[in-house]
C-alpha cells in the first residue's frame, strides 16, 4: 500500500497545500491551475526583537505569595503571582515579548497560456511532492523536495511533448515593521528583508534551464523551456547570512541523482520503521476518501496513512534542524500567527517528540535537546531572579532564542516545565544506551532541575514537602476569580512531575556512580511528595484536595500526566491510582473534553495506554473527521493549523502495538478490531530492542527480537534474562524445546532473538 497523498484538484488554499522540509527548511507546496506556489519558511526566522529579553528580579515577592496560598486566599495570590511571576502578555493587555516565528515568502511560478490542473501528491516515503497539468497541448510535471544533504528546497518542471513558458516572481506579505528589496537577474533572483529591530535574511533563488530568461522589474519570465529546475536557500542573520548561503551549494548534478540521495536520507529514516495492515487499499483520493469518512463511511487504511503521515512530518520537521518542531512544525504562512507559533511547554512541544524513540527516529530527538540546551545559562538567572532558587526555571511560553521569561500573564505562574522536557532526556538515554549522553548532557540537566526542587519545596507542619505557588496547566478550580489558571498548592501534575524528575537524577546518577550525597538528599525529598491522592468519587485528585473545577470538560487532562506521558500509574505498581486516573479521563470525556485536535491526540494516547483499542479507534478517526484539512494537517478551533495532533497520534498508534512500564513489555494492549491482521516492524523499546510483531485475527502469531544495548546473556538462552530486560511478552512464559526458545501463552506464535549491531 502506497503511503501517498494525492488529488485531482488544487488547494484551496495554504493550509491545504503539501508540507516539504528538511528541519533547516520548509515549504508549503500549493497554486492553482495556472501557478505553483512554495510558501517558504526557515527554522531560524524569528522576529528577533526581543532575543535579549530577561527577567527582574523578584524572588523577595515569593514569601507574600506563599502566605496568601498557606491561609487559602487563592484569589488574592494568583492575582499576586501573576502580577510579579507571570510577565506581561496574556490577560494584562499588554504585549509580551515571545518574538513570532515567521514566513520567508512566496515563490511562484505562473504558466504562459491555457492551463488545465491534472492532479498532485505527496510521495510520505520518497519526501516528494507533485503537480501535474497541461499547458495548451503540453504535459508539465513538477517535482519539488528538501534537500537534506544540500540544504535547500529544489523544484523541478519537466515537459513532455512540447515547451512551457510563465514567470517566475516572489512577494510576501505586507509587513509595516519591515524593509525589504527584491533583484532580478537572468540566473538568479535575491530578495532581503530587514525587520525593525530584530533580524534579517536574504532568499537566493538559482535557476538553470533550457529556455530563455528575460529579467523583469516584477519577476523572470522564462520561455521555450523544457525543462527548469530552481535551487532555493534562505540565510538569515542569526548565523550569519552570506556564510550561511554559502554553506549550501547546488552540487552539479543531474536531477535523477539529487533525487535518489534525497530519497535515500528520508527512507533511510523512516524505513526503520514499518507497519502493514491486512485492510482494503482505498483507491479513491485523499480529499474525497476524508469526506466519506467524515460522511460515516469506513476506510481503515486512512488512519494508517494518517500513522505514516505524521512520522513523515517530524522527520521533514526535525531532521537537519537545530530547532525543534513549533506549534505549526516549520510551516506557518502569517505574519502575525495564532499563538506566534511559539514552542508551548505544558504539552504541545513534548507532544510532537512523544513518539521519537519507539518510532526508532532518534536523530529528530536532537533537534529538541540541543534547544533545551540552549536555555540552561539564562534559566539558571531565571531561577534565581524569579524564586531565589538554584538549578533552572523554563517558561511555559518561548521562541528561538533560548530566554526564559514569563510572558504569559494568567497562565505562566508555572514551574514545571523543566521537568516535563527532562523526560526526553531521560528516554533518549533509555532507549539508546549512550552513556556519554548520559554522563555529560542528560545528568547536568537533571541534577540542575533537581537543584530547583531542593530550593523550591516547602515543609509544612506536617513534614510533606509542598510545591507553591503551583498550578495544572491550563485549568482552574472555584474561588480563584476570572483568572484563566488558578495557583495553589501542589497540583497533582507538579508533584507528579518533581517526582519523575528527582527519580532521573537519583537513577542517572547512581549509574554513573557520582554524587552520592546529592542522590541521597534528592531521594529523601522525593519520599516526602505529597501522596498521589483520590477524591470520594474515586477520580484522581487535580489539586491538593477535591475543589470544584470551573470547566468540567477542559482540553487539558494535566493531571493524568502520570498515566501519560509517564507510567508513574500503571496497574502494576499503582493499581489505585491507575483506577482512579481512568475515572478522571472518563469524567472528563463526559463533559465535552478532548475538544481539540493535539487534546484528541492526548486522549487517543490514554485510551492505548490502558488497553482500549475501540476508544484509540475512536479518537484517532476522530482527529481525521473534526479536526482534519483536505491534507490531513490538524486543525485547532476555529481552524488554526496545529501540528501536534498529528504528531501525538503517532504515539498512541504505537502504543496500541507496543507498550512498556513497570520493568515490562506490554504487546498488543490496544489493538483496534478495524486492523485485526498485521505486521509492525522495527518499533524500539527501553533497551534499545527493536521488536517485530505478526498479528492474526487479532492473536499475535510471532515477536522478532533485535536486541540493543543490554548484554548479550539473552542470546545464550538464558530465559531468566529476557524476564529481567522485560522483553517477556505479558502473560507468557519460556519453555525449552530442545535448542530453542518457545513462549507458551502466545498461542503458538514464535519468539525469535537477533543480535544487534
Amino acid at each position: 500500500m502506497k503511503n501517498q497523498l494525492w488529488y485531482h484538484t488544487p488547494p484551496a488554499e495554504w493550509m491545504e497545500g503539501l508540507p516539504i522540509g528538511n528541519g533547516r527548511l520548509a515549504a508549503m507546496v500549493w497554486g492553482d491551475a495556472a501557478c505553483d506556489r512554495l510558501s517558504l519558511n526557515h527554522e531560524w526566522l524569528w522576529r528577533g526583537v526581543h532575543r535579549d529579553r530577561t527577567c527582574e528580579p523578584v524572588a523577595a515577592h515569593l514569601p507574600e505569595v506563599r502566605s496568601l496560598l498557606a491561609a487559602g486566599r487563592f484569589f488574592e495570590a494568583t492575582a499576586l503571582a501573576n502580577l510579579h511571576f507571570g510577565g506581561l502578555g496574556g490577560m494584562s493587555g499588554m504585549p509580551h515579548r515571545v518574538d513570532p516565528y515567521h514566513p520567508a515568502c512566496d515563490h511562484t511560478f505562473t504558466f504562459s497560456g491555457p492551463q488545465r490542473f491534472i492532479g498532485r501528491s505527496l510521495d510520505l516515503d520518497d519526501a516528494v511532492a507533485r503537480m501535474e497539468r497541461r499547458i495548451g497541448d503540453t504535459a508539465v510535471k513538477a517535482e519539488c523536495i528538501a534537500h537534506p544533504d544540500t540544504g535547500t528546497i529544489l523544484c523541478r518542471w519537466i515537459a513532455e511533448g512540447g515547451c512551457f513558458g510563465g514567470t517566475l516572481a516572489y512577494g510576501r506579505a505586507a509587513d509595516p515593521h519591515a524593509t525589504e528589496a527584491i533583484l532580478y537577474t537572468p540566473g538568479f533572483l535575491a530578495y532581503d528583508c530587514a525587520f525593525a529591530g530584530g533580524i534579517a535574511f536574504r532568499t537566493r533563488i538559482d535557476i538553470r534551464t533550457d529556455g530563455r530568461i528575460e529579467a523583469g522589474t516584477d519577476g523572470l519570465r522564462i520561455t521555450d523551456a523544457t525543462e527548469l529546475l530552481v535551487s532555493i536557500d534562505i540565510g538569515t542573520s542569526v548565523k550569519g547570512i552570506d556564510a550561511e548561503l554559502a554553506a549550501h551549494t547546488l552540487p552539479d548534478k543531474p536531477w535523477h541523482a539529487l533525487l535518489e540521495s534525497h530519497r535515500n536520507r528520508f527512507s533511510e529514516l523512516l524505513g526503520r520503521l514499518s507497519l502493514t495492515l491486512d485492510v482494503p487499499e482505498n483507491p479513491l483520493p485523499t480529499d474525497e476518501r476524508i469526506r466519506r469518512m467524515k460522511a460515516g463511511e469506513s476506510d481503515p487504511s486512512l488512519p494508517l496513512l494518517y500513522f505514516h503521515y505524521g512520522r513523515y512530518l517530524l522527520a521533514a520537521s526535525s531532521l537537519t534542524g537545530e530547532l525543534p518542531a513549533n506549534l505549526q512544525g516549520k510551516w506557518n504562512d502569517a505574519i502575525a500567527p495564532a499563538w506566534d507559533c511559539d514552542y508551548h511547554f505544558d504539552i504541545n512541544l513534548q507532544m510532537n517528540y512523544w513518539m521519537t524513540e519507539a518510532a526508532n527516529m532518534p536523530e529528530c530527538a536532537e533537534a529538541l535537546i540541543r534547544y533545551l540546551e540552549r536555555f540552561v545559562p539564562h534559566a539558571r538567572q531565571a531561577a534565581k531572579d524569579l524564586y531565589g532558587c538554584r538549578g533552572i526555571w523554563f517558561p511555559l511560553t518561548s521562541d528561538a532564542w533560548g530566554r526564559a521569561t514569563p510572558e504569559a500573564y494568567g497562565w505562566g505562574v508555572w514551574i514545571g516545565s523543566a521537568a516535563w522536557v527532562a523526560q526526553h532526556l531521560w528516554r533518549h538515554w533509555e532507549y539508546n544506551g549512550n552513556r556519554a549522553f548520559l554522563e555529560t548532557r542528560a545528568y547536568p540537566f537533571f541534577r540542575e532541575v533537581a537543584r530547583f526542587y531542593g530550593d523550591y519545596l516547602q515543609e509544612d507542619a506536617q513534614g510533606t514537602l509542598q510545591l507553591m505557588p503551583s498550578q495544572s496547566p491550563e485549568n482552574r478550580f472555584e474561588g480563584t476569580g476570572s483568572w484563566p489558571v488558578s495557583i495553589g498548592i501542589s497540583s497533582a501534575m507538579d508533584v507528579q512531575l518533581c517526582y519523575d524528575a528527582l527519580t532521573y537524577a537519583i537513577d542517572a546518577a547512581r549509574l554513573l556512580g557520582c554524587d552520592a550525597s546529592d542522590a541521597a538528599l534528592w531521594q529523601s525529598l522525593r519520599d516526602r511528595l505529597p501522596p498521589f491522592g483520590v477524591g470520594s468519587d474515586g477520580r484522581l485528585l487535580e489539586w491538593e484536595r477535591e475543589r470544584v473545577e470551573v470547566e468540567p470538560g477542559h482540553r487539558h487532562l494535566s493531571h493524568l500526566y502520570g498515566l501519560h506521558p509517564s507510567t508513574l500509574f500503571n496497574p502494576d505498581e499503582r493499581p489505585v491510582q491507575h483506577t482512579a486516573a481512568i475515572r478522571s479521563l472518563e469524567s472528563r470525556l463526559a463533559q465535552g473534553g478532548g475538544h481539540t485536535g493535539w487534546s484528541r491526540a492526548w486522549v487517543a494516547c490514554f485510551s492505548a495506554r490502558i488497553g482500549r483499542g475501540e476508544a484509540v479507534w475512536e479518537h484517532l478517526t476522530g482527529l481525521i473527521k473534526d479536526f482534519a484539512t483536505v491534507s490531513l494537517l490538524d486543525l485547532h478551533p476555529p481552524r488554526i493549523f496545529q501540528i501536534d495532533g498529528n504528531l501525538g497520534a503517532v504515539e498512541a498508534v504505537l502504543m496500541g502495538f507496543v507498550q512498556h512500564y513497570a520493568g515490562k513489555i506490554h504487546l498488543l494492549r490496544a489493538v483496534p478490531s478495524a486492523w485485526p491482521t498485521g505486521r509492525l516492524e522495527g518499533v524500539k523499546v527501553p533497551g534499545g530492542h527493536m521488536l517485530t510483531l505478526i498479528w492474526e485475527n487479532a492473536s499475535l502469531r510471532a515477536v522478532a527480537i533485535t536486541l540493543g544495548f543490554e548484554p548479550r546473556a539473552v542470546l545464550a538462552g538464558q530465559a531468566d534474562a529476557l524476564t529481567a530486560f522485560g522483553l517477556l511478552p505479558e502473560g507468557c512464559r519460556i519453555v525449552r524445546q530442545g535448542s530453542d526458545l518457545l513462549v507458551e501463552g502466545m498461542e503458538g506464535a514464535v519468539l525469535t532473538l537477533r543480535s544487534g549491531n
